[in-house]
């Protein structure tokens, strides 16, 4: 039976503080290794749909905050492309 006239256990002493390193908003509580994405390009055999489509490249290895640019790059590029098809 515990003694319930004994003073309480000591609290055991704090750890030390580790380095903290600073994460990234977005990918706190995530697997922030970057990897290469795998995905193989095959070209379409019309140039500028080509030369859009590899600057998706450009993204293997790379955050995924930092795709947007290009994203908006190729869609852009791609647009244009669509729209020059229009124009007599």
């Amino acid at each position: 039976m515990p003694d319930l006239g004994a003073p309480p256990a000591p609290a055991p002493a704090p750890a030390p503080a580790a380095v903290a390193r600073p994460a990234a908003p977005a990918a706190a509580g995530r697997d922030t290794e970057v990897r290469p994405l795998g995905v193989e390009f095959t070209p379409t055999g019309d140039p500028e749909v080509d030369a859009a489509l590899g600057r998706l490249e450009v993204l293997d290895g790379v955050p995924t905050e930092g795709h947007l640019p290009v994203y908006e790059d190729v869609h852009q590029r791609l647009g244009e492309t669509l729209a020059a098809l229009d124009r007599p």
